[in-house]
């Protein structure tokens, strides 16, 4: 199975019980993960932000710009929690679009580097790829739990499990550099991580808009 496969089955419709209440009972074990992740995700945003400068690596910048993503995600996130299923379906609809917005944005930043023709370090690159997988992989685990519930708690699931393949990605690149010498391993990682921000930010965008569109015609039914 391809990672389109495995995205497009982890966003592949939603349970009817993530439907039929307007609110939901929030776990305090969510939201203090949300917390976690939010900080550590800010975090690694300005160490590869700084890093991908000095490696010159798209694909670390792009790793970078997702991390930023996702630290706003959580923000939204924690900030709707307890809120009615529309406005958690609009939260997830922002960062359904935001996802999208940031895969359309990396597939530039490939062109453009493909054009000056920059060679990343690779030493570099893969020291802070590895431990981007590692602060990823912590974060996947500790949302695991968490990843069957709406649109807005699948899609948090789905980012911290999308950045811990694209950092698996960002370290085969690096070997990939060290190995022939020549920028087209970054570029093509890079590409893959922004194929992987549109699929999944469609995925998102579709499953919350149908979900914003169910608690309205309840809204309506009730009237």
């Amino acid at each position: 199975m391809t990672i389109k496969d495995n995205v497009r089955k982890v966003m592949a419709g939603c349970g009817c019980n993530t439907t039929t209440a307007p609110t939901q009972k929030i776990s305090p074990k969510f939201r203090k993960a949300l917390w976690i992740a939010l900080v550590l995700n800010a975090a690694m945003f300005f160490v590869e932000m700084i890093g991908g400068s000095h490696a010159r690596s798209v694909s670390l910048w792009a790793d970078a710009l997702d991390f930023a993503g996702d630290a706003a995600n959580y923000a939204i996130s924690l900030a709707v929690l307890s809120m009615t299923l529309y406005w958690r379906a609009t939260a997830a609809l922002l960062k359904g679009i935001t996802m999208t917005a940031f895969g359309v944005f990396v597939i530039a930043k490939v062109i453009w580097s493909w054009w000056l023709g920059l060679t990343p370090e690779p030493m570099l690159m893969g020291a802070i790829g590895v431990l981007a997988l590692i602060v990823n992989v912590s974060v996947a685990l500790l949302l695991y739990a968490f990843r069957d519930g709406d649109s807005n708690m699948r899609s948090v699931w789905l980012c911290s499990r999308n950045d811990a393949i694209a950092n698996i990605a960002v370290i085969i690149a690096a070997v990939g550099v060290f190995g022939t010498g020549t920028m087209f391993p970054d570029l093509l990682v890079a590409f893959i991580i922004a194929y992987l921000g549109v699929s999944s930010g469609l995925s998102v965008i579709k499953q919350a808009r149908a979900e914003r569109k169910i608690d309205q015609s309840k809204l309506v039914s009730k009237a």
